[in-house]
């Protein structure tokens, strides 16, 4: 029985259609052969409207965090009643992701969760690369939050901006020679497995077949969060297996109260996401 999963990106995809092309390609060699998976970009305006402005916009801020956050919750909800199988919120801050969940009966599987969960399989302790050093603060609170703090080997800025790679076909020389530099910086910090942040590095890393640095493998996290979705729709399938609903942080409130409040907040704009 084939698999549906809602691929919730931060980038405005459309404003990077060379990206968005590789990204989907990308995501066709990854997942299963009856896995469809729906690729949606965040809401023009989302990062600002000027040509240079990108998620490295807002996400140094921990309100405008808290704003977006806000626009994946209802995506989610919008992939529930659209009849997907899955959520899959493939940015490395995962926004709201505990709130999310609480938000859908359907598996909700977010970028950062799945490749430190998966890195912890391959290595002893991972690092994360990654591409706006203002978010570092909020990757360790995920990472304490998600309680792996003592398998985290550290966060590094990964030494270029994202606009560096989005645009280009593939990755040049010298943002290769600075990637392999901040790696083996956290790898002699003592980390086993690299994480890159976020998923348009995974991405081009894994179009020119980079999956290692010397003999530390590098996790593409695009294909860690989409092959988790599968296995969380696996479980549910074929044994019942389904999230947690018990308690504050888990129960699921009631959807018509979800919607007025969003009417209440005037964000009701965010069930019309195409």
């Amino acid at each position: 029985m084939s698999i549906r999963i809602w691929h919730q990106s931060f980038t405005t995809l459309a404003r990077v259609p060379e990206y968005n092309e590789k990204l989907r390609k990308h995501i066709a060699r990854v997942v299963r052969s009856d896995t469809e998976v729906v690729v949606h970009g965040t809401h023009a305006g989302t990062h600002g409207h000027k040509p240079t402005d990108g998620p490295s916009t807002d996400v140094g801020y921990a309100y405008f965090q808290a704003l977006h956050m806000h626009q994946f919750a209802y995506a989610a909800i919008l992939a529930e009643e659209q009849g997907f199988d899955a959520f899959a919120l493939t940015t490395l801050p995962e926004p709201g992701l505990r709130e999310i969940r609480s938000l859908v009966s359907i598996p909700v599987v977010a970028y950062g969760e799945s490749a430190m969960l998966m890195a912890c399989q391959l290595g002893l302790k991972f690092g994360v690369l990654l591409f706006i050093k203002e978010m570092i603060p909020q990757i360790e609170m995920n990472v304490r939050s998600h309680g792996l703090e003592s398998r985290c080997a550290g966060i590094r800025h990964v030494g270029f901006a994202s606009t560096e790679v989005i645009p280009n076909v593939g990755l040049p020389p010298h943002i290769m020679d600075t990637f392999n530099e901040r790696a083996r910086q956290l790898i002699a910090d003592g980390a086993d497995v690299i994480i890159p942040g976020e998923a348009p590095l995974s991405v081009h890393l894994a179009n020119v077949g980079i999956n290692r640095v010397d003999d530390v493998p590098i996790l593409d996290g695009v294909a860690a969060t989409l092959k988790s979705a599968e296995v969380m729709v696996d479980l549910r399938r074929q044994l019942g297996v389904t999230r947690s609903t018990r308690g504050y942080y888990q129960a699921m409130p009631p959807r018509d109260r979800v919607k007025e409040l969003a009417t209440l907040y005037g964000i009701t704009n965010l069930f019309e996401q195409t």
